[in-house]
């Protein structure tokens, strides 16, 4: 019995070990593309979220994306399943993903800063104006 008991865990963890590799799509997109496809669907997923200039929120930019890449949402699930198959192809691409994300997010992290030291400065100089405007207005009434 002990052993039989063995022997079904054994076959149990060896039939739950899949190494399926779906067979390459036709219209696959290539892996630089999937790379763009992917860091702009993130974006336009975390902007669902965001108010636009209109005020609206929970706009789905998605369709946007495949109009961008002139790709439709069948092509891209088939080229996404082939890439998850091949999960160190897929861990590659996520990772150059996240590296663009990362260099946008600093980018604009730069130019953020500066728009705020830039106002900072208008702020102080409004200030200085306004007190200077004031001992001149001040002085005339004396």
């Amino acid at each position: 019995m002990k052993k039989l008991s063995y022997l079904l865990v054994v076959l149990f963890l060896a039939s739950c070990t899949s190494n399926t590799i779906f067979k390459k799509p036709e219209d696959l997109i290539p892996r630089d593309t999937m790379t763009l496809l992917i860091k702009d669907m993130m974006i336009a997923s975390s902007a669902k979220f965001v108010k636009n200039n209109n005020d609206q929120k929970k706009i789905n930019y998605m369709a946007f994306v495949y109009d961008k890449y002139k790709i439709d949402s069948l092509r891209f699930q088939n080229s996404n399943f082939y890439y998850t198959s091949k999960i160190d192809l897929y861990e590659q691409i996520l990772q150059d993903v996240q590296n663009n994300l990362d260099e946008k997010k600093e980018f604009y992290s730069e130019i953020s800063a500066k728009n705020d030291s830039i106002r900072k400065d208008s702020i102080k100089k409004a200030a200085v104006n306004l007190r200077k405007s004031d001992s001149i207005k001040n002085s005339e009434n004396e």
